[in-house]
């Protein structure tokens, strides 16, 4: 038996900033913006490459604090590439860390330790690592 997660549900204050943010900056595609009656809307978005979506809305009988969701991983095959594209269109970002004999440290620690992160407007946090598998998928190697 398969068990894939598809969706995460993104607690958010606002829709239409949640949904600028996270398909203008950080280039998840819209795949659904519907709102079949005044009281619902549901709008998910998907990164590329992605099997999961994240889904804002409201309306939809989850209770959950805007901001409260922390720790979302997105993994990545170039770190340095996907540093530069997320800062390159505004998203706010740390530094490339990973960890370290005395915790965090800043630069890329080899394979499966690298990371950076950032918060989506209403602070939901999000981490992206580095991965060795999507690095060699890119690149065809085995």
């Amino acid at each position: 038996m398969d068990y894939k997660i598809e969706v995460i549900v993104m607690p958010v204050s606002d829709i239409d900033r949640a949904k600028a943010f996270y398909s203008e900056q950080l280039g998840f595609h819209v795949d659904v913006d519907d709102s079949p009656s005044p009281e619902v809307r549901i709008v998910q978005l998907t990164p590329p490459g992605s099997g999961c979506s994240v889904v804002l809305g409201k309306g939809m009988g989850v209770d959950m604090t805007p901001g409260t969701l922390k720790g979302v991983q997105i993994c990545v095959g170039d770190i340095d590439a996907a540093h530069a594209e997320l800062s390159g269109r505004g998203v706010e970002i740390s530094p490339i860390r990973h960890v370290g004999a005395n915790g965090w440290e800043d630069g890329k620690g080899g394979d499966w330790n690298a990371f950076f992160f950032f918060d989506d407007p209403d602070g939901n946090g999000w981490t992206v690592q580095e991965s060795p598998t999507i690095r060699a998928q890119m690149t065809g190697a085995s």
